[in-house]
């Protein structure tokens, strides 16, 4: 089963949501950025198949924090602001709408 880790700032709203929604087609965990947040750590980046981070600048914090792996782990950027709230319907939607339009 594929491992997808899910980044965003705090890793309480969208990554998190991503990580329940789909966690029963994949592994899933999820992370922040932030200092206050579910922290992104080495483990987590060398577990994942797969990172999709919600903006550029949770990619560019992993090039500049974690170089070696970002060098050798894919990572996909979703491009879904910091507006929704864990759980929100819309969100899951757009989730949704962006893993289709990845496995297509």
């Amino acid at each position: 089963m594929m491992k997808i880790l899910f980044v965003c700032n705090i890793g309480q709203n969208r990554s998190r949501t991503a990580e329940d929604l789909f966690k029963d087609k994949f592994e899933t965990k999820s992370a922040g950025i932030y200092s206050d947040a579910n922290p992104l750590t080495q483990e987590k980046l060398e577990w994942a198949d797969l990172i999709v981070v919600m903006e550029h600048d949770q990619e560019m914090f992993i090039e500049e924090h974690f170089p070696k792996i970002y060098d050798k782990k894919q990572i996909v950027c979703w491009e879904i602001i910091n507006f929704y709230p864990y759980g929100d319907e819309r969100l899951k939607e757009i989730l949704k709408e962006k893993m289709e339009d990845m496995n297509s």
